[in-house]
């Protein structure tokens, strides 16, 4: 029978890693690389039965391919800490690695922002290549806003993987910061050209593509914080690339 290994990331996760494995609690094996949390986040995940590796962040991609490298399955589901595996979800996961249909399954992500869940604003159906064989697939290397590249066929799961990562307004300006930092790296590194008006213009652009085009209005209240959200975090990735191009130079 196909073993199933999951991995996860984490970074001070203490309030959902918990949770996360528990949901995953029939995979074969279950692996956490935690960036020195200090709330007791891989604490938690070695009382959950996790093999728990400490390792310090140098960016996404790179943080979960070394998470894969520890991985022993035949496959392996590659979950954050803010995501759950449904009981009809683990049940078409189980399906899928014993008679497999491809290399590779999209899952399609249900996410929820302050407490809805959102079935519109560019959020749904989110899918996300997450189950893979191993061997087979790996994470791109870059340093935010990584995915998993598959060598071989992929097919599609039907059942959602519930994703829960803004509980609170608070939530989502935390996330927007550690988001924007990273995007504002990427775009250094890659040596985009930024204006003072990129981040004006672009975030703009990402509040009327979120609320109207994608429908964000649909998801009432929510819908429109969302949307103001993500129009900041480009608007700050923008601002902050100027800036560090405007120190380098």
């Amino acid at each position: 029978m196909a073993r199933l290994s999951v991995i996860i990331i984490t970074k001070n996760e203490a309030a959902n890693i918990g949770a996360c494995l528990d949901s995953v609690a029939f995979a074969d094996e279950r692996i956490v690389v935690d960036d020195h949390s200090d709330d007791g986040t891989a604490d938690i995940a070695g009382r959950s039965g996790a093999r728990v590796v400490a390792r310090r962040f140098d960016g996404f991609g790179p943080q979960k391919n070394h998470a894969l490298s520890l991985a022993e399955g035949d496959w392996v589901l590659a979950l954050d800490a803010d995501e759950r595996v449904s009981p009809s979800l683990r049940q078409a996961i189980e399906s899928a690695i014993a008679q497999p249909a491809g290399d590779g399954y999209e899952i399609p992500r249900l996410s929820s922002f302050c407490g809805r869940q959102m079935r519109h604003s560019g959020w749904y159906p989110d899918y996300v290549l997450r189950l893979f064989r191993r061997g087979r697939a790996r994470f791109t290397d870059d340093l935010v806003h990584e995915r998993v590249v598959c060598d071989g066929a992929v097919a599609r799961l039907k059942e959602p993987l519930l994703h829960a990562p803004v509980v609170r307004l608070e939530d989502a300006l935390s996330r927007m910061d550690r988001y924007s930092t990273a995007g504002a790296a990427m775009l250094v590194a890659q040596g985009r050209r930024v204006g003072f008006a990129s981040g004006i213009t672009h975030g703009l652009w990402t509040f009327l593509r979120v609320y109207f085009l994608q429908a964000g209005f649909l998801d009432g209240r929510e819908g429109f914080l969302l949307a103001v959200a993500n129009a900041e975090g480009t608007y700050y990735r923008y601002m902050k690339a100027w800036l560090a191009r405007r120190r380098r130079d």
